[in-house]
């Protein structure tokens, strides 16, 4: 099928800056500010004199400076509200600082740190970042959202609801902590233009006792509103994107365990639209799994796998090895019968009927089949199933412990084990523990960073691996869907990125401080996917005509990444 008739898609991401600003109102402006870097001829006509020291400084020196007040910062909390403060004040600044120290600090824009911001959010708030919309007032989401700009200004929006968030719960309307974090990493990692993307946070309520308390709780002081009416807001919400944004992609981001696959499944045949909770970790999970199954010498079709943590993460990446398998040519119960999902109540079973949700019950194990065996023992359920996978999305501190290593480890020559579960605090295992009660044997990938062990680096199974590049690729082919043959395309290239490919005792997914060329690498990979599949909506953007050979494909992506640069400035 041949793709759809050419769209323009304008993305200013080179040639001179149009500001139609000066003075004081300028320098108030984060994506027009450059304080020090303002050269002399900007500094006259944009009616800047007085305002700034004389020294006339460059990007580099402004980096400089602001790493060493970065590096004078003890406590990360601390340093995450440094950096938020840089920007909104000079964006330039903050995306070039972030990029020049990645790996660095990439732990302290998202998680960890993230987490502990969020849960923070109405204690150190300083200056609103993101669209608030209210679910008190449905009468005023189109005008919300329209003030961001038209359909032409916008290409992705990340929208949290706050209720599953980062391994710490229900926070409400810290959910914008979230979808901004999220969005910082569009731009970091794929080059999303910055005022191309909005954070949103619907404010539906919260269950969060402690924020209801607190006297400095930002949100609406009631519990989350659900059902028909939530629904409705919802839905009032997307189909305001698809008005004012048709072309842009939606990204739900920590919705809770009975909402986000229901709203992606209603909503993925209408638009461009995507989960990461679901999609994004079902997919960098899965390539990291290709990646330890490669250097294991197994075989996918004999993959027996246990999930503990059976929410929206954990269902998701079953679906993901599922729907990945079958594009392999598996049938999807062949897939699923080699899967066993583990939750509070344990092992998942079938006669536990109403009380699994619609996600986990094709997963739900035959009864029969486990007669005579605690089903709520992790070590007994790893006994009885001899696992080549286990994969943690609890949230429980320390359960891959000695006992369920060792049996793991008695049954198979190299246990797979992923313990993904943020903050650090929270991680099943630390990979530490793991080899030790391995004896070295085990193929590990963590949700979080951490340290080498013995030598060993350790893949950090962070979903920016994934969702940046995909948002990329939907966004350069005008994509008009985010389908499964897509999400498999990005499995396979980040796979085969894995250090592992080359070195068997490499780690199981690449560096991050490699994401920008990953991300262009995962976004080549959907735009040759939508073109070849008849999703893209676009042949060419801005005259050139977009590569189908995976080459020049590749460097035409790069060059439509926004970089963090001082680019000409002219009056407008």
């Amino acid at each position: 099928m041949a793709p759809k008739s050419s769209t323009r898609v304008p993305l200013s991401v080179k040639g001179p800056v149009d500001c139609p600003y000066e003075g004081k109102e300028m320098l108030n402006l984060p994506q027009f500010n450059r304080g020090t870097g303002f050269t002399a001829e900007e500094r006259d006509l944009f009616n800047l004199i007085g305002y700034l020291p004389s020294a006339l400084q460059t990007l580099q020196n402004q980096v400089d400076r602001a790493y060493d007040q970065y590096c004078s910062i003890r406590a990360p909390l601390a340093k995450n509200t440094f950096l938020i403060s840089l920007k909104v004040q000079n964006e330039v600044l903050y995306f070039r600082l972030l990029q020049d120290h990645l790996k660095e600090m990439f732990s302290i824009i998202y998680t960890p740190t993230e987490s502990e911001a969020i849960e923070q959010y109405s204690r150190l708030f300083r200056r609103p970042e993101g669209c608030f919309l209210d679910i008190n007032h449905p009468e005023h989401i189109e005008q919300a959202l329209s003030a961001w700009g038209t359909e032409e200004d916008i290409d992705y929006i990340i929208v949290s609801d706050g209720e599953e968030i980062l391994g710490i719960g229900d926070q409400g309307v810290g959910a914008i902590g979230i979808s901004s974090a999220k969005a910082v990493l569009m731009t970091l990692c794929a080059g999303v233009h910055p005022s191309r993307c909005i954070p949103v946070a619907l404010d539906v309520g919260t269950d969060n006792e402690r924020l209801l308390k607190d006297g400095l709780y930002l949100g609406n002081r009631h519990n989350r509103v659900r059902g028909e009416r939530y629904d409705k807001f919802v839905d009032d919400f997307v189909q305001c994107v698809k008005k004012l944004y048709p072309r842009a992609v939606l990204h739900f981001e920590d919705f809770g365990l009975p909402n986000a696959r229901r709203l992606l499944e209603t909503y993925r045949p209408q638009l461009a639209c995507f989960n990461d909770d679901v999609q994004g970790t079902g997919a960098v999970t899965l390539a990291a799994l290709t990646a330890a199954v490669r250097v294991s010498g197994l075989d996918f079709r004999e993959l027996r796998t246990v999930i503990f943590g059976a929410g929206t993460a954990g269902t998701g990446i079953a679906d993901q090895l599922r729907d990945f398998l079958h594009t392999q040519g598996m049938s999807k119960q062949q897939v699923i019968d080699h899967i066993w999902l583990v939750d509070k109540p344990g092992l998942l079973l079938e006669s536990m009927g109403d009380k699994l949700t619609p996600a986990q019950r094709p997963y739900a194990a035959v009864d029969e089949r486990w007669k005579g065996i605690d089903t709520k023992s992790l070590p007994e359920i790893v006994k009885k199933v001899r696992p080549h996978v286990l994969i943690g999305c609890s949230t429980k501190p320390k359960a891959f412990n000695e006992a369920v290593l060792r049996e793991m480890a008695k049954h198979v020559d190299r246990p797979i084990v992923f313990p993904l579960s943020n903050p650090t605090r929270l991680h099943e295992a630390t990979p530490e523990e793991i080899f030790r009660y391995t004896d070295d044997k085990a193929l590990v990938a963590t949700g979080s960073p951490f340290s080498a062990v013995n030598g060993k680096e350790i893949a950090e199974n962070n979903n920016c691996f994934v969702y940046p590049g995909i948002g990329m690729g939907t966004i350069l082919s005008r994509a008009d869907r985010v389908t499964e043959t897509m999400i498999a395309a990005v499995v396979k290239e980040l796979a085969s990125l894995a250090p592992s490919e080359k070195d068997p005792d490499g780690p199981l997914l690449p560096d991050v401080a490699d994401i920008r060329d990953i991300s262009a690498k995962i976004a080549t990979a959907v735009v040759l996917q939508a073109l070849d599949e008849g999703t893209a909506r676009v042949e060419e953007i801005e005259g050139i005509k977009v590569p189908r050979d995976r080459g020049q494909c590749f460097e035409w992506v790069r060059e439509q990444m926004w970089k963090p640069e001082y680019r000409p400035l002219r009056k407008a």
